[in-house]
């Protein structure tokens, strides 16, 4: 079990009127009652409070943790540990395998000790991960964060949000750690696959429809990392970050602030970074001044693993412990997660010394308070017994396994959901007209990913998270291979399968015998990838970094072996980042890529072969043509995307947005205001206006599709430079044969502002462009507007997002 602790009930809180404290009347205010109760708190029980304890954790160097081994403790004394209360419980199911029902109801009988061993009576928080569905073992493996982003589908999104979080309060989790927010600068950077892309606008609708599922469903959702993890140099993971404050503003805190605002997040963690030398863990600048001041949030900043630790060990801007907790907890850090290191006896002496104001600490509290009480955790009523172990509550009372297999976490809804975003995800990127393939095709099915699992699961899953730690314990859910779906897909096709090599090694004595198989078979599907991993234990996950993008180990070689064959190759790409695939190219048949796509990616990538299913996936990120070149992204300013000043061309081999379907579509017929406009013909809006423009998109092929229409801006003349095009709005429209559909975007003039060379966020007057486009490279429509009026000035009440409407 996660959990191991006494298997006592403990005894109930008192609810009488009588004895009910003004903190345990609802009737009261939520500071009328944290006030209350803040007032009865010792200062040994306020700490209690701003802190985690990881009660399962390993300590070995096999943790799930940066640094987890050299933190580990001496076993915790759990009754003494909760004398004082406790402020959050972390990762109850999600550290080891369990059934969870037995997780459940050990997080039950933890919940009642703890209530029951404080003077007050005063649950915990219980946290999990959940980026790709709850990380425990046996819930739903949905796909990854950047292949929500392929799906350009907010909806979805947040509908596989919502059944996330459902599942976690069933099992009494109330927060979340989840959804990642970090927009993607270096491909290089292992985490890539926990990003939503590229693109601060895709990131921030996209990631704050997740926010608006979770939170819908109770849990609170926790925006992370709060900012700048994924802007490190090099691509390297806990690297310093050398970002500019236009680039925070403008690219990395635009999703966090639409999260926060139009998602209700109700929590934040701050990333293990250093902005030009200061920790963001220490930096009050951002944790008070942009997060609370400007923007005004109001619930909760959670420290990132060990985070706080490391401003002592790692970024040694601390002498000790003390003086790390005062730093955290001065610069915003409410909670010291996972477990207690500086937040306990070390703050604890400090704030006794005088040398911590015991104020900053009462901030804290009442912030943690005022979060257990919209949970309803300090509510007289409260019951540690979770809803999923309802009906069988009476089992709470005694150390039987009876409760074994009893809630499922991956039902048939769950799956069926899993598919839809996992086909809404698949990219295709090229198609010379071999796909979709034959029923009855002779298939060669070569390499390492064809048949194994490792090519649907990112790292925040739990099969490569925690289960590649116990390998005698199976995954908890089914994951068909590709390999398996494509026979299912096509029953009558002769397939034959061989590795051809290992995802990362370097033998390549398989690859005589694939590459002969491949000239026997009518196609090759070379099946490609990454294997998400932990640390080094992996091609992509976190700190499994990339030196360049070539595809790992030698399956660039199987891949270059395979195309002398003679056979049409198709490849087919399950991977965490995107690979450069510019030396081949032009050989390939065909290119699918998916990104970790899930318990039911298999299924999903077998439907896209064969023409099952039509696929919309777009790319969130563009695709590099040279594997040892300069990774960067399509926001890169001008001349930063110039191919003539250097011997290395920036320019990607699939632009972002980009993706083909089976179908065609036919776009025509623009109109601005309502009315038909050419190209020529230069429209107004003021600097404080809005401007309405749309598009019609007729289905010309023979099935019905789906198109996702982009629109880009344009700003050619700034006073600061700016990126050549970036998107500010897109919509997925889905059309039978013949069928056509007008897609609009309000624009408003908010949408254009930028941070000028003042450090206000301004809207600035003079020409831009509207480009109604397929991707970031190809534009169907170019509408010139001209921002007309003064410069003006917005704040954290700017409109974030463009209208969208589409009619038929």
């Amino acid at each position: 079990m996660a959990l191991d602790l006494p298997l006592q009930t403990g005894t109930a809180v008192p609810t009488t009127d009588e004895r009910r404290p003004p903190w345990r009347d609802v009737r009261r205010t939520p500071d009328e009652r944290v006030n209350d109760l803040l007032e009865r708190l010792s200062a040994e029980e306020k700490l209690a409070q701003l802190y985690g304890v990881w009660v399962g954790a390993a300590s070995t160097g096999q943790g799930v943790a940066p640094h987890q081994h050299d933190m580990s403790q001496a076993p915790i004394d759990w009754q003494k540990l909760i004398v004082n209360g406790l402020g959050q419980l972390t990762r109850p199911l999600g550290t080891a395998p369990v059934d969870p029902a037995l997780g459940a109801r050990a997080l039950a009988w933890a919940q009642r000790e703890i209530v029951t061993a404080g003077r007050h009576g005063i649950p915990a928080m219980a946290h999990e991960e959940c980026l790709s569905g709850l990380m425990a073992w046996g819930a739903t493996v949905y796909p990854t964060p950047l292949a929500w982003g392929a799906t350009f589908d907010p909806a979805l999104i947040q509908r596989m949000a919502t059944q996330i979080g459902e599942s976690m309060r069933s099992l009494g989790i109330h927060q979340g750690l989840a959804p990642v927010l970090d927009v993607t600068r270096d491909y290089r950077w292992g985490r890539s696959e926990e990003t939503i892309g590229e693109d601060p606008y895709l990131v921030a609708t996209i990631g704050t429809a997740y926010v608006r599922g979770l939170e819908s469903s109770g849990v609170v959702a926790t925006l992370k990392h709060f900012v700048g993890y994924s802007a490190s140099r090099a691509g390297r993971n806990f690297g310093p970050v050398s970002a500019g404050p236009r680039e925070v503003a403008d690219v990395l805190l635009p999703p966090f602030e639409m999260a926060i605002r139009d998602g209700g997040a109700r929590s934040v963690m701050h990333a293990y970074t250093e902005i030009d030398g200061v920790p963001t863990a220490a930096d009050a600048s951002l944790l008070t001044g942009v997060l609370r001041e400007q923007w005004g949030f109001t619930g909760t900043v959670v420290a990132d693993y060990f985070g706080v630790s490391f401003l002592q060990l790692l970024h040694r801007v601390a002498a000790d412990e003390a003086a790390a907790g005062a730093l955290a907890l001065q610069a915003g850090v409410d909670v010291e997660l996972p477990t207690v290191h500086c937040y306990g006896e070390p703050l604890l002496g400090a704030v006794r010394a005088g040398d911590v104001p015991v104020e900053l600490v009462d901030r804290a509290v009442r912030r943690v308070l005022l979060q257990k009480l919209e949970l309803g955790l300090l509510d007289p009523d409260w019951s540690a017994q979770p809803p999923a172990l309802a009906s069988l509550g009476h089992l709470l009372d005694d150390a039987a396994d009876d409760v074994r297999g009893s809630v499922d976490l991956d039902p048939t809804e769950h799956r069926a959901l899993a598919r839809q975003v996992a086909q809404e995800s698949i990219v295709l990127l090229s198609n010379d007209g071999v796909l979709p393939l034959r029923a009855n095709a002779r298939l060669a099915v070569i390499g390492p990913l064809a048949d194994d699992m490792a090519g649907m699961l990112g790292c925040y899953s739990f099969p490569s998270h925690i289960g590649g730690q116990h390998p005698e314990t199976p995954a908890g859910v089914r994951i068909p291979t590709l390999l398996e779906e494509i026979g299912t897909h096509l029953p009558q096709a002769q397939i034959t399968h061989l590795a051809g090599c290992s995802i990362d090694g370097i033998d390549v004595t398989a690859m005589a015998a694939a590459v002969d198989a491949a000239r026997a078979a009518d196609v090759c599907i070379a099946v490609l990838g990454d294997r998400a991993g932990l640390f080094g234990r992996g091609t992509s996950g976190e700190g499994s970094d990339a030196a360049d993008l070539q595809l790992p180990g030698v399956q660039g070689a199987l891949l270059e072996a395979l195309l002398d064959s003679g056979t049409p190759v198709v490849a087919v790409l399950l991977a965490g980042r995107p690979y450069a695939l510019g030396a081949y190219a032009d050989r390939l048949a065909a290119v699918v890529q998916a990104f970790f796509p899930g318990e039911e990616g298999g299924a999903a990538v077998a439907g896209v072969l064969t023409g099952t299913i039509c696929p919309s996936g777009k790319l969130p990120v563009s695709m590099p043509r040279d594997p040892s070149g300069q990774p960067g992204t399509y926001l890169t300013p001008k001349l930063g995307l110039r191919s003539d000043v250097s011997n290395i061309d920036p320019t990607p081999l699939w632009a972002f947005g980009h993706g083909l379907s089976f179908t065609t579509f036919d776009w025509h017929d623009v109109h601005v205001q309502g009315r038909t406009t050419g190209d020529a013909e230069c429209a107004e809006m003021g600097t404080d206006g809005q401007l309405e423009v749309s598009i019609a998109i007729t289905n010309t092929g023979q099935r019905a599709g789906t198109e996702v229409v982009q629109l880009y801006l344009n700003d050619p003349v700034a006073q600061v430079t700016r990126p050549t095009v970036r998107l500010i709005g897109y919509a997925r429209t889905t059309l039978a044969p013949g069928e056509s559909a007008r897609v609009s975007f309000t624009v408003s003039a908010d949408l254009t502002s930028f941070t000028g060379r003042d450090g206000r966020r301004i809207v600035e007057p003079g020409d831009i462009e509207l480009l109604l486009s397929r991707s970031s490279a190809t534009h169907a429509a170019h509408v010139p507007v001209r921002l007309v009026g003064a410069e003006r000035t917005v704040d954290f009440s700017r409109r974030l997002v463009a209208e969208v409407e589409v009619l038929s």
